[in-house]
């Protein structure tokens, strides 16, 4: 089978199975908001950074009041999803960035986002995605597992994946596919133990050959 006719039916049973999966998985209101939740989602589950922003949006409604947080007590806050230092730091260092240098204004060029402390292209490409509508490659641990499974890259490094996947995947499903493996990486194929005997998609898949 030649591999524009296998993508060509990989993309189609996704789209049987996951229809509407076109949803943002971190809560958020403002752009902003966005971005500090994937700052956070660093090494971390999107539910655990949910628990997290329920109360740190609260604690914390707009981007003045995250640009001037003090660092210590924003590092208790968001402790609990793993190199809180880091990421307190890059938190308040974004905010103050983008509320100087873009007067609150969100870029949506992916070179101005990379700028910003703690974002790096799968950030950038999230806030792309969910805020601009702009056609991007999300390259989450889930894209990288379940697209190496089913022989769509045969690299390793999330960079290189994502140029990989621009050139082969039709632009227009894009956003598209990374929601729909997404889900499929939550639902079916898990790791470490995916569930291979109610996956769709086994035909295609090299872990499973």
């Amino acid at each position: 089978m030649k591999i524009k006719e296998k993508i060509n039916n990989i993309l189609l049973l996704l789209d049987e199975h996951y229809p509407q999966e076109d949803k943002c998985y971190l809560n958020y209101t403002h752009p902003y908001e966005l971005m500090i939740s994937t700052i956070l989602s660093a090494q971390c589950t999107d539910d655990r950074v949910n628990i997290v922003t329920k109360d740190l949006y609260r604690k914390y409604p707009t981007l003045e009041a995250f640009a001037n947080a003090d660092v210590s007590e924003m590092e208790q806050d968001v402790k609990s999803t793993g190199f809180y230092r880091n990421k307190a730091k890059n938190i308040i260092s974004s905010s103050r960035k983008l509320l100087k240098e873009y007067g609150s204004e969100m870029p949506s060029d992916i070179n101005e986002l990379i700028k910003f402390a703690g974002v790096g292209r799968k950030t950038a490409n999230v806030i792309r995605c969910h805020i601009f509508s702009i056609p991007s490659i999300v390259v989450d641990t889930h894209v990288m597992r379940i697209s190496y499974k089913l022989g769509l890259t045969k690299l390793k490094d999330p960079v290189k994946i994502e140029f990989d996947l621009m050139k082969k995947l039709p632009k227009e499903h894009w956003i598209r596919y990374n929601q729909q493996i997404i889900a499929h990486g939550r639902a079916i194929c898990k790791a470490p133990t995916p569930k291979c005997e109610i996956c769709f998609m086994t035909e295609y898949c090299t872990h499973f050959a």
